[in-house]
């Protein structure tokens, strides 16, 4: 399974249908979402995960909506409520708000992840989005998370709208917030060895930046020496001048601090970059 379909196996698992208002939070996070439709005034709920369907019938039950077919289409599971109960779903829900309690909103975010809700796997980038059917639905979530400090963006594509983030941290405190302990560890462990990994790769290529840098100007300054040599003015330079010229020459790999504390007089980075900009001038 997708690392996506495991979070909603685990979610799917949660012990907390003793409590209605959960429950019917829950599952108004389901109806908010874009796989729950309605046909011929019969609601429909589809997902691929065989757990999360069996999540949605249990909510039904716990609020007495019992006349509903489960089929397989395809790869989908769905499930159809009839349309008496339709009915009788959407006049429980016809005005209903969730109480601001904590047990509640982590609920109804829940719902809305079940209903819809995917994220990429964090293996190879962080995404974390849900689909919703309207703009209300999109800042009502938003609003919530942002009382407990989870910062997320509404996407509206031609008046499709979705909750996302693609920021690791966040999408950590999300999981975490709508009850997915294990995952929640899962995600930081990867996070973790792709920040270790990303550290790496940065100092890597920080050295062999610097390292290129530094044998490119060892290059440009044997040239000059050389020139010099060539045209017969190495012998018109100054004893100072000399003396780092022999020691680049000996030395092509030798780091500019390096060179300066091979002098007899030793001298600092500045120094030494001073001299041998110096000798490079007089080459040209």
């Amino acid at each position: 399974m997708s690392f996506s379909s495991d979070i909603k196996v685990e979610l799917s698992k949660i012990s907390n249908l003793a409590d209605k208002l959960c429950v019917k939070s829950e599952l108004y996070g389901y109806l908010c979402t874009t796989n729950v439709s309605e046909e011929r005034g019969c609601i429909k709920f589809s997902t691929e995960n065989e757990y999360n369907i069996n999540r949605f019938s249990k909510l039904l039950n716990n609020i007495n909506i019992s006349k509903y077919n489960i089929e397989i289409v395809g790869k989908n599971y769905t499930i159809t409520i009839s349309r008496d109960e339709s009915k009788a779903l959407k006049q429980v829900y016809k005005s209903y708000i969730v109480n601001e309690t904590e047990e509640e909103e982590k609920a109804y975010i829940r719902g809305t992840f079940l209903g819809s809700g995917s994220i990429n796997n964090p293996k190879n980038k962080y995404h974390l989005e849900v689909k919703l059917k309207t703009k209300n639905n999109s800042e009502n979530i938003i609003k919530i998370l942002s009382r407990y400090n989870i910062s997320f963006k509404i996407l509206n594509n031609q008046n499709k709208f979705s909750i996302y983030s693609k920021d690791g941290e966040e999408i950590s405190k999300f999981l975490a917030f709508i009850g997915a302990s294990r995952s929640v560890l899962e995600f930081e462990e990867i996070r973790v060895y792709r920040d270790m990994r990303n550290n790496i790769n940065r100092i890597v290529n920080c050295e062999t930046a610097n390292l290129t840098k530094t044998v490119d100007a060892a290059i440009k300054q044997i040239e000059a020496i050389n020139k010099l040599k060539k045209n017969g003015k190495y012998n018109d330079l100054p004893d100072n001048l000399k003396e780092i010229a022999k020691l680049r020459i000996e030395n092509p790999e030798a780091s500019l601090v390096e060179l300066g504390k091979m002098l007899k007089e030793p001298i600092g980075k500045s120094g030494v970059n001073y001299r041998l900009n110096t000798i490079i001038k007089m080459s040209l």
